[in-house]
Order: structure tokens, then sequence, then C-alpha cells
């Protein structure tokens, strides 16, 4: 079991030790942040309107091995960000299927979405699988690219619609 608790000033330290890499953190955070990850990058984005980010807890441990993230739109578009099991020795384990069903919770019933977007690496097999076990879907027509030390990375986008939602926590 997981909870998701309020990510502040006080998780810096340990977000930045889990980025080890320039790869690790276009991986998490897209183009947002640059290498290294610093607190004065961390603590802008703490204070930055729509995203409501989140440390991951193991509720079993206590222990905190993760972060996540939602950013809300001006027109009421979500899209979860910033998903990451920092601590290696805790993935593998399910827990990103449970942070996903988390945040798309979350994301329904709290902010009254419609739909909730994400964005993920072709090459990430294990997280698109992970997203497809939660209910999204890649959407054919949005998709973008970057460059990363030379290498062409292409970012999908996946979608579940509220609808779709309701019916797979119905069975």
């Amino acid at each position: 079991m997981i909870k998701l608790e309020k990510f502040t000033e006080k998780d810096f330290e340990r977000l930045i030790n889990w980025i080890e890499n320039e790869e690790i953190l276009v991986q998490f955070s897209g183009p947002i942040f640059k290498f290294p990850l610093t607190k004065e990058q961390l603590n802008e984005y703490l204070y930055t309107e729509n995203i409501i980010s989140f440390k991951v807890l193991n509720i079993e441990t206590n222990e905190i091995i993760g972060h996540s993230e939602i950013y809300k739109s001006e027109n009421n578009e979500v899209k979860l960000c910033r998903i990451l099991i920092g601590e290696e020795s805790q993935r593998g384990k399910g827990f990103g299927k449970k942070i996903i069903n988390e945040l798309v919770k979350y994301s329904f019933e709290k902010l009254k979405a419609e739909k909730v977007e994400l964005n993920v690496y072709d090459w990430n097999k294990y997280a698109i699988v992970c997203y497809e076990k939660t209910g999204f879907e890649i959407n054919p027509n949005k998709f973008s690219e970057i460059e990363v030390k030379g290498n062409k990375w292409i970012s999908l986008n996946m979608i579940l619609n509220k609808s779709k939602w309701e019916k797979l926590i119905e069975n």
C-alpha cells in the first residue's frame, strides 16, 4: 500500500539524490529541469501554480519511495507527470500501478477532471505496460521528440477518460 503526501522543501535532498545523471532527470521530468537538479530549481517548481506534487510513502515500511505530480491547466485539463520510484529496491513491486491509480482517483474525484493524460518515452516499456494496466491508451495523434545526449527520445501521449475509469473500478 502507498500513500501520497504533499511534497515539501524537506523532501528536496532525497529527490536530488535519486537523480544520478542527466538521462534519469530527463526521463523523470522531461525538459523542465536541468542537470544537476538543485534546491533552487525545486523551490521554483514547488511554488509553480497548477502543480500538485507528492512524495510517495510505502505505508508498510513508512519509507518515502518516490515522487509524483498532477498538473492541472486553466481549462481543467489534467496531466500526470514526474512519476518516479526513486528507491531502486522498491522498483518492480507494483508500486507504479498503485501510484497511478491514486493519482487518477485524485484527478477524477477531487479535481473533477473528465480525462487524464500523461506522457511516456516510447522506450520505457515497463511504464507503458503499467499505464495500460491502469486503463490508459496511447493517443496516436499526439507525441513529441526531444534530444538527449545525441539520441532522439519520442514521448508518447496516453489518455484515460473518466467513463472508462469508472467502468474499470466497478469490476
